[in-house]
């Protein structure tokens, strides 16, 4: 470091010497032998000079010693003017004058070098400063290694200079220093010879003193501050270090990595970088090593590359800097899973940058800070590691309860938090989160003391334990908070599955048991379903308990009606039924009913589907169930429309609407309003349809329920196409199956023009539907039976109970084939499905124009 010794003359004249040779060299962190190795003199050369054995050392020796420690400006001439005092022609000052800022605004003189620029540390600088202006005598940045310490206080020291008008100046602790070592060094640089000296100096005052790197010397550190702040209460340090340096009256700031995307987002662009502290940190250094910003392709890579990295600035900086030789997907690849090894080069801040540091790994960095906790300390920073996100202090506990006494973690807590092992952001309970780096290592050195596959078996069983807790508050008015939970757990949800699968598939199930109506809401009803049938053919869970299976069974039918394969899972349910029945379990009984509502009709058993309707309306309400009982009429609204009787479908909609209500299921009326705007498209009144399933759609993509809202969108653009308004048709259709050909190919890329289904899904009918109506209102008959042809295909094994019905009525009037009227009468008698007037009137028309022909 650089001090401003011009500054440093006590009222009796200039320092000797001895005194600032020994002062700068101590600020620079060097011991005798390593100044004089710089210098390239004797290390008995230094020693005497220290001494005052040397009465006047030689201009070429004088000029060794200020080149080897980085003296420059008014330092440099104040050591050449000491060592030499006869020679009244000193050099003129070179480099920046060491004021800049608020500094020379008020006259301060600040001895630190100028910081460069900080990303994202704003807020942080903001709060430091204030903290410095209150009765703190010493504030101290605590943080891992590379987490950019130092630099924040460079940029603290100068912003408030001009609260320090007595200066500002600062040391380097050195391996080794003792307490004599460091109050000698803090007294010099801050301008006077002796301790005694130094409140006279200030003369009431205040001055700042950053002291930087604590760590290696914690002991004499706390010893000479501690002195310091006694003898000059005008006096505020700014220390830097891995821990706190333990002193009454301390105040512990902690230094946080850099903000990162949160998992999941991606910028939509490389004008979205700056929205994050790391990406914009990442996309400035990579700009040094190469002229291209990072291409739309490598976005994604980027933003998983400084999570992996845990937003530390170091190691963004190296890993950006290896940007010279790969893109950024490459770096991913290459270091994604080797973080911890990634090399620190250079140590930061301060230090003059011709000395060589060691280069030392981030796990090299991680083990310094994880050395410093007790060994009960550690022993719960392995077990902490199991989690994968964010975790609230109730979930901490019972981790590490272990199934014993559960004791308070906060304190633990606070002693990860001082010494930067613990990321503390938000409000919510979900706010805790240990480093990548810090939870890599110390699930490194779980598994190297063989604790590794016992904790992840109590993960295992605290995440099951949240998730049976929070999953039934997934109906109800309590849903979107339980969502929320789940959302926040969804790494260490997928984490636990994954490890309890092979080590504890009892403790699989019940998780998976447990997660359908989320997975459904998630869309994930696939990975989901597949979860479900691995553990339930696991014969390790064959005599898991009968009603947990049966769970299990229902939540994968429910899950499969969702992407077209409900008549697989038909038989699972029937006898999840025939389970929860046998026990007397209401509720169990209730969703088996429900969930065979929506399966039995893509097997064509309408009948059975509304008598298993009528059965859950006469259970729901025998046992006071107001939700279940807006379930059954939300099904047997679709047996009214089944049969034509659209009037009382909509009455039954309205009474799901006032259930819905009465016990604040907001997710049930909105699709109750969903099916609203179906039955209004089926009357033909395609503007209040399109109206309402544009508004419900809006709202079930703030919900959730990515199945239920494509439904609604379905609507949308099936009204739409009636109604002759094909530019938003179309909108609606890309969005629905963005793969789909544009208007005018004459080969639907899902469903083949022959009725080959090539990728059935439960929107592909909807989507041919609509392509059809569009085509027939433009007049082009041949592609509209094409796409009719196609809607009929994907229709035959769909839930939707009148897609394949509105498919044939279509190709009937784009053909006037009179088989197609043979295959519309053959679906009709074997689903019970009533023709609607405007279909009939169609069909009618047809008829008779072909009879005048």
């Amino acid at each position: 470091m650089t001090p401003d010794h011009d500054r440093s003359r006590s009222p009796g004249g200039r320092t000797p010497l001895p005194d600032l040779l020994r002062g700068h060299r101590l600020a620079a962190g060097l011991t005798q032998a390593e100044l004089a190795a710089r210098a390239g003199v004797g290390v008995r050369t230094v020693r005497d000079l220290e001494r005052g054995r040397a009465a006047r050392p030689q201009r070429t020796t004088v000029d060794l010693l200020a080149d080897a420690l980085g003296l420059s400006g008014d330092g440099r001439q104040a050591f050449l003017a000491a060592a030499r005092p006869a020679a009244a022609t000193a050099p003129p000052p070179t480099g920046p004058p060491p004021t800049a800022g608020a500094a020379a605004r008020s006259g301060t003189s600040i001895a630190l070098p100028q910081p460069g620029p900080l990303l994202g540390r704003d807020r942080d600088v903001t709060e430091v400063a204030a903290l410095l202006g209150a009765e703190h005598p010493v504030v101290s940045l605590v943080g891992l290694a590379g987490v950019g310490k130092t630099a924040l206080a460079l940029t603290v020291a100068y912003a408030v200079a001009g609260d320090h008008p007595a200066g500002v100046a600062g040391v380097l602790i050195g391996e080794g220093s003792d307490a004599t070592d460091v109050l000698a060094a803090s007294v010099a640089v801050l301008g006077v010879n002796r301790l005694a000296d130094l409140a006279c100096h200030l003369a009431d005052r205040p001055a700042l003193l950053m002291v930087d790197a604590v760590e290696r010397a914690p002991e004499p550190v706390a010893e000479a501050l501690a002195t310091l702040v006694a003898a000059a209460p005008t006096l505020r340090v700014l220390v830097t270090g891995r821990r706190p340096v333990g002193l009454p009256g301390e105040l512990v700031r902690p230094v946080a990595p850099l903000d990162v995307p949160p998992v999941g987002v991606t910028p939509a662009g490389p004008a979205e970088l700056t929205r994050w502290p790391a990406t914009a940190l990442f996309a400035a250094r990579l700009a040094k090593v190469r002229p291209e910003p990072p291409t739309p392709a490598e976005l994604p890579a980027l933003a998983a590359l400084v999570r992996r990295l845990g937003g530390l600035p170091l190691a963004i900086e190296l890993m950006a800097a290896r940007g010279r030789i790969l893109d950024v997907t490459e770096l991913l690849d290459r270091y994604g899973d080797r973080v911890l090894d990634l090399a620190t080069g250079r140590r930061p801040g301060w230090r003059p940058a011709d000395r060589p540091a060691a280069s030392v790994t981030l796990r090299e960095a991680v083990a310094t800070s994880y050395r410093l906790l007790a060994s009960e300390d550690q022993a719960a920073l392995r077990r902490l590691s199991a989690f994968r996100n964010r975790w609230s202090v109730e979930l901490a506990e019972e981790l590490l309860a272990d199934d014993g006494d559960r004791q308070d973690a906060v304190p633990l807590l606070d002693r990860l938090r001082e010494l930067g092992l613990l990321s503390v952001r938000g409000t919510g309970p979900f706010r805790f989160r240990l480093l990548d780096a810090v939870r890599d290592f110390a699930a490194e050195q779980a598994g190297g003391e063989g604790e590794l596959a016992r904790i992840r078996r109590r993960h295992a069983l605290v995440v099951a334990g949240l998730v049976r807790r929070t999953a039934p508050n997934l109906v109800g008015a309590d849903v979107p908070g339980a969502v929320r939970v789940l959302d926040e757990m969804t790494s260490d949800i997928i984490a636990a599955l994954g490890h309890a699968a092979e080590d504890d598939p009892g403790t699989a199930l019940r998780l998976a048991a447990a997660l359908p109506r989320w997975w459904r809401l998630r869309g994930r009803d696939a990975s989901g379903r597949r979860w479900l049938r691995r553990l339930l053919a696991d014969p390790r869970t064959a005599d898991a308990d009968p009603a947990l299976r049966a769970w299990a069974m229902l939540g994968a039918a429910r899950l499969a009606v969702e992407h077209g394969a409900g008549p697989e899972e038909l038989s699972g349910a029937r006898a999840a039924l025939a389970v929860f029945h046998a026990a007397g379990e209401v509720t169990g009984e209730l969703s088996a009913r429900s969930v065979l509502c929506a399966l039995l009709p893509a097997v064509g058993a309408h009948d059975e589907a509304r008598d298993q309707a009528q059965a859950l309306l006469e259970a729901a309400r025998r046992h006071g169930r107001v939700r279940e009982t807006a379930v059954a009429q939300t099904h047997l609204t679709w047996h009214d429309v089944r049969v034509g009787d659209l009037t009382g479908a909509r009455r039954r909609l309205a009474t799901v609407d006032r259930l819905a209500a009465e016990c604040g299921d907001q997710r049930l009326r909105l699709q109750a309003r969903a099916s609203l705007a179906e039955v209004i498209r089926l009357e033909g009144r395609y503007v209040d349809a399109v109206e309402q399933g544009r508004r419900v759609a809006a709202a079930l993509a703030e919900s959730g329920d990515p199945g239920q809202r494509r439904r609604a969108l379905g609507t949308v653009g099936l009204a739409l196409a009636e109604q002759g308004r094909p530019a938003e048709a179309l909108s609606v259709v890309a969005e629905l199956r963005p793969v789909l050909p544009v208007l005018g190919q004459r080969s639907p890329t899902a469903v083949g023009p022959t009725g080959t289904v090539r990728a059935r899904r439960p929107e592909d009918a909807v989507c041919a539907l609509i392509e059809g109506h569009l085509a027939l209102r433009r007049g082009d008959r041949e592609l509209a039976a094409e796409w009719f042809e196609a809607a009929a295909a994907a229709a035959v094994d769909g839930r939707d109970r009148r897609d394949l019905i509105e498919a044939l009525v279509g190709l009937a009037a784009s053909t006037a084939d009179v088989t197609v009227l043979d295959r519309l009468d053959r679906a009709r008698r074997s689903s019970g499905i009533s023709l609607l007037p405007r279909e009939e009137e169609l069909l009618y028309a047809l008829v008779a124009g072909r009879g005048r022909r």
